[in-house]
């Protein structure tokens, strides 16, 4: 069933204020959003072994890499032309521009600093079969669902500064294998995160005509904290438990 489709029996519901509906946005953040993950608080809690940082930063470029191709694909659906100047800027944070190396690169300079091979974190060839599932499914939910609905699904940023910040003071503060350096990504997005996800709630706010695309957009954020918390699943199964799928980035052995 579309997220945009949402049943009532044919009996008109009244829509929500802006308020309320900002309100119930915000609180699929306190109750999904995957800085409760307990994969999370091993991480920020320098519970983690190298070789388990290695793996959650080798996954996570898979997502990287598909911020900007989700983006790409929602401006193509886009005729409004401020909508689309606005959008843009969330594809040169990532991808670069000119002499702006971008967030794509600033998490190249993670995985390099974590003492991982390029080649290989770009290749994705170690990536986890559940992780490459949640992005795909991510960028195909922002291809094909209502424009207000797939706008919405980048919500979670509203929710991202303060788990930047935890990480950022973690992880610095418990591995001596991390750096001022490798942090650079993290630090960035403290100021990008916020602009992003003000524009968009904004626009939510203004374009979801009804009860139905409300509830829509609503159910749209929790698909996304979804797609974060199940890649922290499967971490969490292969890194801490022990269950590595073939094919996966195995700690300590060559991995090309």
């Amino acid at each position: 069933m579309s997220y945009a489709s949402i049943a009532r029996n044919d009996v008109p519901v009244e829509m929500m204020s802006r308020d309320e509906f900002e309100a119930a946005i915000r609180a699929v953040g306190a109750e999904r959003y995957h800085d409760k993950h307990p994969f999370h608080k091993l991480l920020h809690g320098g519970k983690l072994k190298k070789e388990q940082v290695q793996a959650w930063a080798l996954n996570r470029y898979c997502y990287q890499s598909a911020v900007p191709r989700k983006d790409a694909a929602l401006m193509s659906r886009v005729h409004d032309v401020a909508l689309r100047r606005e959008w843009m800027h969330r594809i040169i944070d990532h991808d670069g521009f000119g002499d702006e190396p971008g967030g794509i690169e600033r998490w190249l300079v993670l995985t390099d600093g974590l003492g991982l091979e390029r080649d290989y974190v770009m290749s994705m060839r170690g990536a986890l079969p559940a992780t490459r599932f949640a992005v795909e499914a991510y960028v195909r939910f922002v291809r094909e669902e209502p424009l207000v609905v797939a706008v919405a699904s980048s919500l979670t940023e509203l929710f991202a500064p303060k788990i930047h910040k935890e990480r950022i003071s973690g992880m610095l503060e418990n591995y001596d294998f991390i750096d001022e350096t490798v942090m650079a990504y993290f630090k960035r997005r403290l100021n990008q995160a916020p602009r992003d996800a003000d524009f968009a709630l904004e626009y939510i706010k203004q374009h979801a005509r009804n009860r139905d695309e409300q509830e829509a957009c609503i159910a749209a954020v929790r698909f996304k904290c979804d797609v974060l918390w199940v890649q922290l699943d499967a971490l969490y199964n292969a890194y801490v438990e022990g269950h590595i799928p073939p094919g996966a980035f195995r700690p300590g052995e060559t991995n090309v």
